[in-house]
């Protein structure tokens, strides 16, 4: 995963190859200055679209059985746009599950930035097909998430990945909203209203700890006004949620950088002293905790977007020296995952998917907008609560070797959870997560919640192998188990 350097002094530069926090004038997610004095309004941009080819409103645009990707034979894939108005798309890969796809839950993923493209998932991670060293080929993936589950991949919000038109989403508020008005869209197509009736999980990570609780609490709000009249759709049958490496309650989280810094399972990352330092930054009056919970307190766009701006320049940014954010076991560059910029560029990949605008990682605009608006400091804890005392089976899970969102701070976000499980979680033990007898991880389960820490993955915990496992057959075997509606089990 390779630093990029900012080139110029408002620039928001993609971190790394697979990575989706953007340094910003030289801090890991940052808040570019022109943000900070402008108001949300003069922000908002439009990504340019490069075809003639006319939106439907309401309608979806597809490309079926492309070849690309998924080769397993009578597997079924489709690609294309979910046209929200005529000026608005949202990109979408679809993967039937490799066996009993019309009875196999449905499963929408999501990476997060905010402005990341869900293509990083894809093809680094759980698709069906992985990038090659070369990053310009694929091959087949073994233990693609498609093994237990229908699969669709969605470029959100608006802007992202091969999505394009008026970038003006800037909360995680809004993205459910319009990922909702998708998802509305392609369950009334003829090809996919089949799914609906099927079992529906949400999963996600990196802002995903945003997304997740955010939008799995928006559905069951929307299904309620469904029910009760005051709204007119598709319910969602929501019975699962996933997060992964999330960022979900900073003022929980924020420690956790502190203490990683100095005591992660591998190495010290930064000196005593910036450490120190650090420690300061946060604890001191109007530090870093304060402005946390004074954006908690406020809910303020200015408070918050400052609250972030302050702890990312002084606690996040400086603690990780020159190890990679996402891998700490790596020096700062690290090669891997592969990129996969030149693949999706490649104007014969786009005919053959149907895809009609430039594919970018991260879309610098959407970021600003999240920006602008603070989202970043608000705690989505309680969306989260909410959705795990609904009933929905609840999965967080980490690499160790992640930074970023890493482990120690994910836990404690963990244990400040007050749900209806939270006192038998508080009294169980980590047992270990074992993978066809390997030891892999730590695990818990209360209720139809668990949390499981993957030994060696770094951020994008399905990109990794541990011991003599495969990649992603630690991620294949937590992901089936959730989504068979089981708590984990080690096998």
């Amino acid at each position: 995963m390779i630093l990029r350097v900012a080139i110029a002094l408002l620039s928001i530069t993609p971190l790394v190859l697979g990575g989706q926090i953007p340094v910003v004038e030289g801090v890991l997610g940052g808040v570019p200055s022109h943000v900070q004095s402008a108001s949300r309004v003069d922000l908002v941009k439009t990504k340019a679209k490069l075809s003639t080819e006319a939106n439907t409103p309401g309608a979806l645009r597809i490309v079926e059985n492309s070849g690309v990707c998924e080769t397993t034979k009578g597997v079924y894939q489709a690609s294309g746009y979910g046209d929200l108005t005529s000026k608005n798309s949202v990109w979408f890969w679809f993967f039937e599950a490799r066996s009993n796809p019309d009875t196999a839950p449905l499963a929408i993923w999501l990476n997060g930035g905010p402005g990341s493209s869900s293509m990083i998932g894809l093809f680094q991670e759980n698709g069906p097909c992985r990038i090659q060293n070369d990053t310009k080929t694929v091959a087949l993936n073994p233990y693609s998430w498609n093994e237990k589950a229908n699969m669709l991949y969605i470029d959100q919000p608006i802007g992202v990945g091969f999505s394009y038109g008026d970038t003006t989403v800037g909360t995680s508020q809004e993205a459910a909203s319009d990922v909702w008005k998708f998802l509305q869209i392609f369950f009334s197509d003829s090809r996919f209203s089949k799914y609906a009736k099927n079992e529906f999980a949400i999963w996600t990570e990196s802002y995903g700890g945003h997304y997740g609780p955010t939008f799995a609490a928006y559905f069951l709000d929307q299904n309620k006004a469904i029910a009760n009249g005051t709204v007119t759709g598709t319910p969602i049958n929501l019975k699962y949620l996933g997060v992964g490496d999330g960022l979900t309650d900073p003022l929980s989280q924020y420690p956790g950088y502190i203490s990683y810094a100095s005591s992660n399972p591998y190495h010290a990352l930064v000196s005593s002293s910036t450490i120190k330092t650090a420690n300061t930054s946060y604890y001191k009056s109007n530090g870093c905790q304060d402005k946390i919970q004074a954006c908690y307190d406020s809910g303020s766009t200015s408070t918050c977007s400052s609250a972030q701006s302050y702890c990312n320049n002084n606690i996040l940014s400086p603690l990780v020296g020159n190890y990679d954010v996402y891998y700490v076991l790596s020096k700062n560059p690290d090669s891997y995952p592969p990129d996969i910029t030149s693949y999706l560029s490649s104007s014969s990949l786009h005919t053959k998917i149907g895809a009609h605008a430039t594919w970018q990682e991260t879309n610098d605009d959407v970021y600003s907008n999240f920006a602008s608006t603070g989202d970043w400091m608000h705690n989505s804890r309680l969306d989260l609560q909410t959705v795990i005392d609904s009933g929905v089976r609840t999965l967080i899970y980490d690499g160790d070797a992640d930074y970023i969102l890493n482990y120690m701070g994910v836990e404690a976000m963990v244990n400040n959870l007050q749900t209806r499980f939270t006192s038998e979680f508080a009294k169980q033990s980590f047992a270990n997560y074992t993978v066809n007898g390997v030891r892999t991880g730590v695990f818990k389960n209360a209720g139809t919640f668990s949390y499981v820490r993957i030994f060696g993955a770094g951020h994008e915990v399905p990109a990794y192998k541990y011991g003599s496992l495969a990649y992603g057959q630690a991620a294949l075997q937590f992901f089936s188990q959730i989504m068979s509606n089981q708590s984990l089990s080690s096998t």
